[in-house]
């Protein structure tokens, strides 16, 4: 489930958009307390960056982010390795089947942030298993 979007134009790199998508939970998230669970950061290459990485620590969180060529190598040591990030490519796919999310119409960011925490909302619910 998406816990917080950031909007930002198509050219903008994602590394440009970790802290302020880490400011806009909706929800509180608890501090991450000593031999309690282990919060996560799952990223892909694009997140590979040393500012990214001191960045997402001071949060308190745990970094799944690997490095150029790692996976390759992991998937040939280990055949049944399987990347974190798939649920990140699962929330995309999730969010495309909405039309107007996949091709923004809107020309004022506000408008299209709505429309995304609606899509947002209405993942959530139909995973909740509201709508039966």
């Amino acid at each position: 489930m998406p816990l917080a979007v950031a909007v930002a134009g198509a050219n903008t790199h994602d590394k440009r958009l970790v802290e302020p998508t880490l400011q806009r939970f909706a929800v509180r998230r608890p501090r991450p307390k000593r031999g309690g669970r282990k919060q996560h950061f799952c990223g892909d290459k694009g997140y590979d960056y040393p500012d990214i990485r001191t960045l997402v620590r001071r949060w308190g969180y745990t970094l799944h982010i690997k490095s150029r060529g790692e996976e390759a190598r992991a998937l040939r040591s280990y055949p049944r390795y399987r990347a974190r990030r798939w649920v990140v490519e699962r929330s995309h796919s999730w969010l495309n089947r909405f039309r107007r999310l996949l091709i923004r119409w809107e020309k004022k960011a506000a408008n299209y942030e709505a429309m995304l925490h609606f899509a947002c909302a209405w993942i959530t619910l139909r995973a909740a298993g509201v709508f039966g």
